[in-house]
């Protein structure tokens, strides 16, 4: 699996549309055919995912036991306002109202790639996010991935 490389600053327009930038939709060669889907993250913000990689996440939701409440209310969390998304033949996206509103996203935002996904952020709550950094970085790279050892080691 091929992970996403990139950080970039995009407008949207008055109807919500977001040119998707030329360095990263060559990074999505299956988005025209396929489609993409965004969802809402964890923190205040929107992810883009491929179908392809949707697929596997659902795949993984419909494992776990819909007899448990946690498991259920995950689900139903994780997956509300999942929308399909496509590009038009401008390579722009729309972005769902009631998903821009969550995200309290106007009109200035950053994709931001982590790994597997696209995180969509309001361009101030982005930078706010990155100034709370931890004060010393090192330390939580130790405390996470501290057993990199056996994974192998990354100087």
């Amino acid at each position: 699996m091929s992970h996403f490389l990139g950080e970039f600053d995009c407008k949207l327009d008055a109807k919500g549309r977001m040119m998707v930038p030329s360095s990263l939709k060559k990074q999505l060669p299956e988005a025209e055919r396929e489609g993409l889907v965004i969802n809402r993250g964890f923190e205040k913000h929107l992810v883009i995912y491929t179908k392809k990689e949707w697929d596997t996440i659902t795949e993984e939701l419909s494992k776990l036991n819909a007899y448990e409440k946690k498991s259920r209310e995950f689900i139903r969390y994780f997956t509300r306002g999942a929308t399909d998304l496509t590009l038009d033949s401008a390579n722009r996206i729309l972005l769902p109202k009631v998903l821009m509103d969550y995200a309290g996203i106007t009109t200035e935002v950053v994709l931001s790639c982590v790994l597997n996904k696209i995180e969509v952020w309001a361009k101030e709550a982005y930078d706010n996010q990155l100034d709370s950094e931890p004060e010393n970085f090192a330390n939580l790279a130790e405390e996470v991935m501290g057993n990199a050892g056996r994974r192998g080691a990354h100087d």
